[in-house]
């Protein structure tokens, strides 16, 4: 059983004893005019979904599952690890307040991306480093922060982030949508997901939003 499930694992029972027909949903990646969509995964999308709509110039962050091959997949599918399928968020911007390549910079300064399938507590392939992109022009953007960083020796260890393009994006169950906002005294939440979001705006050289 993995660690983030033994921290909240009544929690989620009861959630789904009460919400029995949850389902997921694939999710369209084709923006609305003058807006666009990234896809990251970063370990818990709680964690991220909190990081990014934390964010000027993002309008809302949904936490979903990406990068593997089954389709609609539940929680529970994913957390086996057998999906091929990460935690990740799709991230909704606008191109004209933040860039691709800014919220690139978001990613690799919320998390420890030299962890092999693991991010904090959490462990398994549905944990790992996923930086995701649409066309060549953001994977050049990606591998070259990547670069960037390897080379100013930024992590101890060497990167293991995943550069891989993104097919299908499947929205998670609702009881994990803004979950950090709406579960504040959560375990998980107060030991790990707020900790981390801490830590994220103690470094981050960008604009955050008053007040999150």
């Amino acid at each position: 059983m993995k660690i983030k499930f033994a921290a909240y694992a009544l929690a989620l029972f009861t959630i789904l004893s009460c919400n029995s027909n949850a389902q997921t949903k694939k999710l369209s990646l084709e923006p609305k005019k003058g807006k666009a969509i990234a896809v990251f995964a970063e370990g818990c999308f709680w964690c991220s979904e909190h990081v990014f709509e934390a964010v000027v110039g993002v309008d809302e962050a949904i936490s979903g599952y990406a990068g593997g091959t089954t389709k609609n997949p539940s929680y529970e599918q994913v957390g086996s690890n057998n999906t091929g399928h990460a935690e990740a968020v799709a991230v909704y911007y606008d191109p004209n307040i933040i860039s691709f390549k800014e919220l690139v910079n978001v990613f690799f300064a919320s998390q420890d991306p030299t962890t092999p399938n693991q991010q904090g507590p959490d462990r398994g392939s549905s944990y790992r480093s996923i930086a995701f992109y649409k066309n060549a022009a953001e994977k050049k953007i990606i591998e070259d922060k990547i670069k960037e960083l390897t080379a100013n020796k930024v992590f101890a260890n060497p990167i293991v982030t995943e550069v891989k393009q993104v097919t299908d994006f499947y929205e998670a169950e609702d009881y994990h949508q803004d979950y950090v906002k709406h579960n504040p005294n959560q375990p998980y939440v107060k030991g790990v997901s707020l900790p981390r979001y801490n830590k994220f705006k103690k470094t981050y050289k960008g604009k955050l939003k008053p007040n999150h």
